[in-house]
This record gives C-alpha cells, structure tokens and sequence, in this order.
C-alpha cells in the first residue's frame, strides 16, 4: 500500500484538507464534481430543491453559485436577504437535496451581468478604480462582504452546513499591486469573519495569478473555455488544449488540480443563432471528449458552466446577452433535461461509482510512452492514469485530432495484474466513432469484493445493491465490447446472439464477455447470488438512474445523511422515468419508494435489494410489477409501467385575449408636467467616459439613481426660430435603441448593434414652438453596464448640443424612487424601469386599468395610427392545474419567428416580473420561459406588454401562451407577486 501524500489545510480546520490528487472532506477524498447554477436567475425558492436534485441525479456532488451584489446591495448601507436573495434556503435546500456548495460572491462575478454583478450604484459613487485597494471601494463592498459571512458561517461544512469553498471575486489579474492588496483584504475579512473553509480563485486562463504572493489563494484553479463562445457554426470545433497537466505540474503540483468553471454551454449575443447552436457546439460529443480530457490531466475538481444557466431577466444581462441565459446547458432554462444531461449521468455516475478514480497518478501517454503498453494506431491518442494503492488502471481514450469525424478503430496492449494483454481479444479493435472518447479500465474493482481484469465497454454504475456487487457496462449498439471479468457466486450468464463467453488458454485471465454490435435495451450478463453483470446501449442506460437511499452507518458524519459518500453508499438503479428525484426503503426495506417525474408512459426497470417485493411511484403502488429475472435469477430485478396520472392529459392552455392598452408615453403631450423629475445638472462624475460635447452637465443616468432599464430624458430650451437639430451622442449598450421627440413630433430612432451612437435629429418644420418652451424627449433604453474594466458605463447622452442657443434644462427619470426608494422590494431593484406605465405600476398585478383610462385594442393592432411611441397591453388567465405537476410555460411572440423585422421592442411582465425584453428587428430571443411560482398555476395572472414602436409604421406583434405539464415535480412552490399599492407620483 502507497502511503498518502501530506494532508495540506489552511490552519483553520481540518474538516477540509486536500493533497496533490484531491480535496478530503471529513476525511474522505473527493472528486468534486460541480456544475454552476444562480439563484438570482431562478427567483422562485422552492425551485431551488429542484436544480440541485437534478444536479444530485447526474452523479455531481457540488453546486458552484455567483451571488449577485447588485441585486443584495441594491443601495449604499443597503443589504437585503430576503425573498430570492436569501441564502439560507439556498443552504438549506442543499442540504436536503445532498449537495455541497462552492460559494462564489464576487463582488465581481461577471456571468453575463451587468457590471460583472457590482451593484450599479457603486459604478457612480466610488471614485477610485474598482477591484483594488482604494478607500472608497474597500468602503463599498465591505459591508455586503460582510452580509456574505454572517449569512454563511453557520452554514459552512465545519457546522455541518454545504459550504466547503469560498471563492475571492473573479478572473482577476495580480498586478498591479493594489489588485493583489484588494484581494488580500478580501481574504483578510472573511477569515476576521469567521470563514474557515479554503478560500480559492480562477484564473481566466494559465495566467498563473494567486498561486503565489499577495493576495494567494489557498486553492487555486483554472478556467478553461475551449470552444469560446461563436456559436454560429456549432460543428466547428476547436482541439483540445494539451497541456493542461503539464500546467498544473509546472504552477501548483502540491495542490489537487481544480478547474472553478470548465465549458458546459456558451453565451449567445443579440442578434445570434440561438441557444439551440450553443447546445450543439457544447453538445454530449464535446463533453465526452472535452470533460475526460480533463480527467485525462489529472484534474479532481471540475465544474461545469453552466449546467442550469436561467433566466437573466429585468437588468441583470450586460449588454452582449439577450434575457434568456439558456447557454446551451445541460438542464434547459426552463428546467427541461437534454440530451447534453444524459451524457453528463453517464460520467457522473461513473465518478460516483469509481473510488479509485480519486486518486490516480498520471503515467503517461501514447506519444511521450507508457511503460508496457503499445498502440496499433496512431490515429488514436491514450493517457494512462493508475492508482497507486490499488493498481488500477484507465486508459483515456480520444482521437489524436481531437476534431477528427472519421470512424477509426484500434488495438492497444495494456499492463494489467495477470500479465500483458492485447485488446480486444474477440472482436477486432476498439471504436472510436469521430468526436468519441472512452476510458478503458483494468484492475477496475466493483462492489465489496469485484473486480474487472479489463474492459473496453464503459462503464455507468459500480456498486452493491442489497448485498450483490453490481456492474452496468453500456456502449453504442452499433459497435463490438469487450470485458474480462472475475465472475463470483452461483449464477447464469447471458443466452443472445449478440453476446457471447471465451476461455482463453491463459489460466490467469478470467473470462471475456464480448458484446457484438447490434444490442439494444438491457441485458444481464451475469446473475449470480453474489454479483450482477449487465450490458445496456448508450442511449438505454441513460434511462437508469441511482439514486442515493438515506441509510446511516456507523461512517455517516452527523449532518451530512443526505450526501453519497459522506451520509449513504446505499442505492438502487431505476430505469425508465424522465427524472428519478429520490428513493427510500420504507416497510423494513419491503418497499422502494420513488419520486420523480413523468413526461409519457415507460416501462419501469428496478433493480434493488432482494427484499424489496413492492415499488411505489409519488406515493402510488406500481400494481403490474412483477419479477424479471432468470428462472435461476437471485431476485431484486422487477419490471412494471409507470403511467402519467389522467388528470395532466387534455389540459387545456388558455389564449391571450382580452387586451387593454393604454398610451404609455404622456412625455411627448403637449403640457406634460415633469417638475418632480430630477434636475439633471451635475458637473463632475465618477464615471469613467467623460461627456463628449455640450455646457458641462453630465447626462448619465447612474449618477442620478437611475442604472438599469428605461430612462427618459427631457431636454428644455426656449424657443427662437433658429433651432433647426440637436446633434446627441446616445450611449445605451451594444444593441440599444433610443427614440427622440421635438415636443409631439416624433424625429427618428437610432440603433445600429453599437453602444453608443451620433446622430443628428432635425426638427420637423414647424415643430419647435418660437418664443415658448421647447422639449427634446430622449426615450433609451439601457442595456446594461459593461464589465471587466469597463463597469463604469456611460449610459445616457455623453454629447448634446442645438445648432443654434442652449438647453436651459434636462430632466431624466427612471424608476420610481432609483435606486435609493424603489417602491417593490420583493422584485427588486433589477426590476422596473423609466417607462410611464412601469412607474405608475400598470404591469403589477391588481392594478384598476380603469383608473388609467385602459381601452380594449388586441396587442395584434400594435400602436394608434401606426405612430412611433411606446404603449402598454395588458390582459390576465386563470390557471387551475393539478397538484403534483410541475408546468413550464413559454410566452411566444411572433410564433416564435426569433428576426421578424418588425421595428418593435417589447418588454414582457408576468404577474408583475420584467421576464422578457423582445427585439423583433434584432432577434434571436421571441420564446420566454417564466417560471411556476412567478405564473400562479391556480389562480388568475396578470401579463403586461410595453410595446415600443420605433418607427411611424404598423407593428403587428402576437403573443401566445405555451403550457407542459410533467406528473410529478419538487413539490409545492410558492408564489409571492405582490399587488399593486399606489406609489408617488412622477
């Protein structure tokens, strides 16, 4: 037995530890096996449970979360964890679903947020440069800071909670110095705070920051994202990067190899192909290739970004990112599971079920030479990781042009515990079928007391249930396995014209199974009183599932029952549902009773402890489960059907009708009033694109508590004939839009995929009013701050200037109360807007239509006259679906038709939530996902439309409601959408 490295730990706890192959929690080593998923993205709490059991089901054991300073911080002294910003539940709903959290709160996190995720305000307020050791930002984000860490130590795993890492902001550089001293203290308050547990950090690429020097970390990892994000051409790959454990060798051998975000998805801009073509440049061949080449670089923490990526909705996105944050992940924004989840389980229940995969050495590959080995072609690329105690092997598999399609076959001769053997030995070479990898094993032990000589079949589960050691090997039907297997107990093997049994002459090698091409479904290769060999097709075992059965030992640590490994190795294998949730033993071990989900009837395969003589589906007996295994079968391998409950069938999805419209731009009417609105009419800001011409007032929103979404300017000046143009530098983010006005005259709006735009507006004839007052309205719409070292955007009118006299005064509004007084707390401050109705609060629910003289006209019919301007639509639906689904709903503009050339805008409210922002003439976004818990699925909703029309011409835009429905879901969630209460006026 080889001897553990050292234990390594920061001095604060030795609950965690780690060495050079893996993190130890409580002792164990771990392979983390993570995935990225935010709350912010998901505000419905009990949703929560839902991403992490799908996360547990895949075989990951971790949850990487950004927490978003903007959306808690929403104001200076301000920190609010309340509602969807609490962690807590988050922590809570961990721990109940089995998993451990790696807690990244930025302050910076970037993601695709606005201002990397820097509440707006401190972009205005702090003079300084952002992310270093300057006073005014220390004094910004210490306070959040430390809100962070009261929330949160009595959560870490040190007291029993889901917390073992705490990241320091984000892909950040060391230098200059006061970015490692900003670093530094950052890590200085959380220890004063009582954050024990490893403080770590990822590099944007082999940067080598904070390995080392101030502001080091005590874990560092890389971030990694090989495909980068052009989606356009998704069957464009890139190769693999090569020298990833050479990297790791080189900067930080003393420490386990962590990747904090390795590509699971890809971003996708305005205007883009859609997140259908990022599912497809990141799909289940890039994952099988790229994600075991990580493994073949010897990394043990992995996480994948994103594996739910939500919805970034309201003000969250920076300007590159539409409202839909899809990413092409493996679990669909609207919670759906893809074909990319599938590829995920097979790996994660791979990881799960191979202890000796936690540590293993890195021996060599096929080009720099493996002791032992050889390669019939060179076609094929193969690294070799051993374990040193146990001995066993995995030979990581890949084409040598990693971006190759041709279907390449190959022989290797592997080292193994009986001798040399050239594989395979029945059939004539091992598949490699294009974008394929495989990991080969041998001296692979299974169970209690099992094991593999070899095997080029993969395998998906590792195991005992109820006693027998169990192996699941699956490959693809239209290619030939091979395994040789120590076979124990009683048994019968496999009768098929599609797998046969072979001696050979030497005595020291067990017996080989060969599965010739052509197997689909599952099939039992062994069955003995002692073990279970069986053999599934790739897309079949897919359909098997493992959850993990709460059985405490005399090894569960106190706390973490929930958790594999730490609380239960106990399982059984489920084949045939959408989503097995979880799994308990009930009736002294008679009953298995399952919970998950159902999007059509299946045939229902358990294989479970012997004992179990009944399975209950939700709470539902399985009536026609019988026993299916060999007349001399050894029991715990039952079939039935699973059926979806008859009341989720024939649900009928109610139409959008009955729309109310109501003008929502009284600031181009003669005589509006905006004496309450703010004076704009400083001198100086803090941000960093100064104005580029006009008599010295600054013009951006932020500096006036208006960061995110509409804003609307108004620009005075009196009137004397000369006045023909405004010339206006308009800054929103790439792909803003702005309209102007001279008093009602509509002018012209400017957009052009850039973030700042010139223009010229030359008044109509006749419509500056001589001798009177004279308004320029300036209706933009803001698309988020920038990020990286850009967080200081300039949104709003950077240059402003008449050919001819002077403003005598702007105004600007956003929403009600900025920044400081936003009225709708539960929302937040993301939320809302400039725009008239959203400040009068028209898009909530229970609001008197009446009162704001809302007339019917069809959301079809556009604006009055076919006139620029922007009007707000709003209509509601009742809902009464069955207990015990859980619905996805989808509002479809346009029949979904991404680019229709419509020059519309449109902004999309459910039950009062900014979910959508609809750009017809942009695209590619026209589908919305918005969540149960925000659409009430038994009660009335409210859906509210602020339609901008950009032009004087007809838009024609059409909204639709889409309603799916699966038996079962996490349990109840809960809505909070609260009604409309009056607000001041504006």
């Amino acid at each position: 037995m080889v001897t553990d490295p050292p234990r390594k730990g920061n001095g604060l706890t030795d609950v965690v530890q780690w060495d050079n192959y893996t993190i130890f929690l409580h002792g164990q080593r771990t392979f983390i096996h993570s995935g990225e998923f935010h709350t912010f993205r998901l505000p419905v709490p009990d949703l929560w449970l839902d991403i992490f059991q799908k996360f547990v089901a895949a075989g990951l054991n971790a949850v990487s979360i950004y927490i978003h300073m903007g959306a808690t911080n929403p104001a200076p002294g301000v920190l609010d964890f309340n509602d969807w910003r609490a962690l807590k539940p988050m922590y809570d709903a961990a721990k109940l679903a089995g998993i451990l959290i790696v807690l990244r709160p930025g302050p910076y996190i970037n993601a695709e947020t606005s201002a990397g995720g820097i509440a707006h305000w401190a972009t205005s307020k702090v003079a300084g440069e952002l992310r270093t050791n300057v006073s005014d930002w220390n004094a910004a984000y210490e306070p959040y800071i430390e809100g962070i860490i009261k929330e949160t130590v009595p959560h870490q795993i040190t007291a029993g909670g889901p917390v073992f890492a705490v990241q320091i902001d984000n892909e950040y550089t060391q230098h200059p110095t006061p970015r490692a001293e900003y670093f530094a203290n950052l890590e200085k308050q959380y220890r004063d705070g009582g954050i024990v547990v490893p403080l770590t950090y990822n590099d944007p690429d082999e940067l080598r920051n904070y390995i080392n020097g101030t502001g080091a970390v005590d874990i560092y990892g890389m971030d990694a994202y090989p495909q980068a994000f052009d989606c356009s051409n998704p069957s464009h790959w890139r190769p693999v990067v090569t020298n990833y454990h050479e990297y790791h060798i080189k900067n930080n051998p003393s420490q386990p190899w962590y990747m904090p975000e390795f590509q699971g998805g890809s971003f996708d801009p305005w205007g883009g192909p859609g997140y259908e073509a990022c599912e497809v440049l990141t799909g289940p061949d890039f994952q099988d290739v790229f994600y075991k080449h990580n493994w073949a670089a010897n990394a043990k923490l992995v996480s994948y970004y994103m594996v739910y990526g939500g919805t970034s909705w309201a003000g969250f996105p920076y300007p590159g990112v539409y409202t839909s944050y899809d990413y092409g992940a493996a679990i669909h924004e609207n919670r759906e599971l893809s074909a990319k989840y599938d590829d995920l389980k097979r790996q994660g229940l791979f990881l799960r079920s191979s202890p000796e995969f936690r540590k293993t050495d890195w021996v060599g590959t096929s080009t720099g030479g493996i002791p032992g080995f050889s390669l019939s072609n060179k076609a094929a690329f193969v690294t070799l990781l051993k374990n040193p105690d146990t001995g066993a092997g995995f030979f990581i598999t890949r084409q040598t042009n990693s971006t190759s399609t041709a279907h390449i076959s190959f022989n290797i001769t592997v080292p193994t515990s009986k001798g040399a053997f050239s594989i395979p030995q029945t059939t004539e070479g091992i598949a490699l079928n294009g974008r394929q990898s495989k990991v080969i094993v041998t001296d692979y032990t299974f169970g209690a007391r099992s094991s593999v000589l070899y095997s080029t079949a993969s395998i998906f589960f590792a195991g005992t249930i109820g006693g027998r050691d169990v192996l699941f090997l699956f490959g693809d039907s239209e290619q030939s396995h091979e395994a040789s297997i120590i076979f124990t107990g009683n048994g019968t093997r496999i009768q098929s014209a599609h797998a046969g049994f072979a001696s050979t002459s030497d005595a020291q090698q067990p017996p080989i199974v060969t599965i010739f091409p052509g197997v689909t479904g599952l099939v039992t290769i062994w069955d003995s009183d002692t073990q279970l060999v069986l053999f599934a097709d790739t897309t079949t075992a897919a359909t098997f599932w493992a959850p993990p059965i709460r059985q405490e030992t005399c090894e569960t640590v106190s706390g973490f029952e929930n958790f594999w490994q730490f609380g239960t190795n106990t399982t059984v294998l489920v084949g045939g549902p959408y989503l097995v949730r979880n799994a308990t033993l009930d009736d002294n071990g008679h009953t298995l009773a399952l919970r998950g989900d159902l999007n059509a009837s299946v045939a229902l395969t358990v294989i479970a402890p012997p004992s179990v003589q009944a399975v209950t589906w939700n709470g539902q007996r399985v009536d026609d489960l019988r026993a299916a295994t060999a007349p001399h079968g050894h029991g715990g391998f039952l079939t039935g059907h699973l059926n979806p409950r008859a009341s989720i069938k024939g649900i009928q999805t109610p139409k959008l009708t009955g729309w109310k419209y109501a003008d929502s731009l009284p600031e181009v009417k003669p005589g509006f009033d905006d004496s309450k609105w703010v004076v704009a009419d400083h001198t100086t800001t803090n941000i960093t694109h100064k104005r580029m011409f006009g008599d010295g007032r600054i013009l951006f929103g932020c500096d006036y508590g208006f960061c995110e979404n509409h804003v609307i300017w108004r620009g005075h000046f009196k009137g004397t004939g000369a006045e023909k143009s405004v010339d206006l530098t308009i800054n929103g983010g790439s792909s803003f839009a702005a309209s102007v006005w001279i008093n009602d005259r509509f002018i012209s709006t400017v957009h052009n995929g850039k973030e700042e735009i010139n223009a010229v507006f030359t008044f109509p004839h006749g419509s500056v009013k001589v001798g009177g007052d004279n308004v320029v309205t300036v209706v933009q719409d803001n698309m988020g701050n920038d990020e990286d070292d850009t967080e200081k955007s300039p949104r709003g009118i950077p240059g402003f200037k008449l050919n001819s006299g002077n403003f005598t005064t702007w105004k600007v509004q956003g929403k009600v109360g900025g920044y400081l007084n936003y009225p709708d707390k539960v929302r937040g401050v993301m939320n809302e807007g400039g725009l008239f109705g959203e400040r009068e609060g028209w898009h909530l629910p229970g609001f008197d239509l009446a009162s704001a003289k809302f007339t019917s006209r069809d959301i079809s019919e556009g604006l009055p006259n076919s006139s620029a301007g922007v009007g707000f639509f709003v209509t509601t639906f009742d809902l009464d679906l069955p207990s015990g689904t859980d619905p996805r709903f989808n509002f479809v503009f346009d029949g979904g038709e991404g680019k229709s050339g419509q020059a519309y805008r449109a902004l999309l409210f459910v039950n009062g939530w900014k979910f959508g922002k609809r750009v017809a003439n942009v695209g590619p976004q026209a589908s919305f996902p918005v969540p149960v818990g925000i659409v009430d699925p038994n009660g009335n909703n409210t859906v509210a439309v602020a339609l901008w029309a950009l032009e004087n011409s007809a838009v024609s835009p059409s909204l639709e409601l889409v309603v799916d429905v699966l038996d079962g879901g996490v349990g109840h969630v809960a809505t909070n959408n609260p009604e409309w209460s009056p607000r001041p006026s504006n």
